[in-house]
């Protein structure tokens, strides 16, 4: 979604997009303490200008809505968010270490995982999102059909575009085109927050690879955890195709 954003407010020009690592372009709020660009630098980037952070709704700042800020929010099925999650705390040199799947998983739905709990976070969003300047969108639908949910992103950012530049933003946005872009891939992030010795931060970029590390057993006790905490919220993720 960085990089999409990016690209339309730069009206998909590839080489203005590779001005720098996107962790540069977008700058992450959270970690703007130990990294470049700082506080100053992005105070003085001109707007429009893009932000990321992690944190659940009840702590963004209030300035964001008393501004009006434009928030784009993507929301992934749990099962592949606390898939991709786990791998990534094994390079996150600034998180506890992961332990096993099974202790991980146990965490995770207890909400003691960085940035808390997955359940609170979607679903803070979800019902805010009409009284919000919020676009609430899904991983799986950026994976079935990226040129409509890059139409949605340039639509709310109030851009228009010929369909020949949405379609060059959904491409040069999609997983395999960003796994090879230097600009795009966090391979440059600094290696003392994360250490990609052993594997990419851009992994696998599917829906459905959870089915590689839950067991049956894990599955139910998942499902049963996720009805409990889901119960009564009328968000309801795409079906995995």
């Amino acid at each position: 979604m960085q990089e999409i954003v990016d690209l339309i407010l730069n009206n998909g020009d590839e080489a203005i997009c590779r001005r720098g690592a996107i962790f540069e372009r977008v700058p992450f709020i959270e970690l703007m303490c130990a990294m470049k660009p700082d506080l100053e630098a992005i105070n003085a980037m001109p707007s429009p200008r893009a932000l990321k952070t992690h944190l659940p709704i009840q702590l963004v700042p209030d300035s964001f809505w008393k501004h009006n800020c434009k928030v784009i929010y993507v929301a992934r099925n749990a099962r592949d968010t606390v898939t991709s999650f786990y791998h990534f705390e094994h390079m996150a040199l600034i998180h506890p270490e992961p332990g096993t799947f099974e202790e991980y998983l146990e965490r995770f739905m207890i909400g003691d995982v960085g940035w808390g709990s997955w359940y609170d976070h979607v679903k803070g969003f979800w019902e805010q999102k009409s009284q919000r300047n919020i676009l609430y969108l899904f991983y799986e639908d950026l994976k079935r059909n990226l040129l409509e949910e890059v139409r949605k992103v340039a639509r709310f950012l109030n851009k228009d575009f010929s369909e020949d530049v949405l379609k060059k933003i959904a491409h040069l946005s999609s997983f395999d085109q960003m796994k090879g872009n230097p600009m795009a891939n966090n391979s440059t992030f600094p290696k003392d927050i994360l250490n990609q010795s052993e594997g990419n931060f851009m992994r696998k970029g599917t829906v459905g690879d959870w089915k590689t590390l839950f067991t049956d057993s894990q599955n139910e006790r998942f499902e049963e955890n996720y009805r409990k905490h889901m119960s009564g919220c009328s968000l309801k993720f795409p079906p995995a195709k």
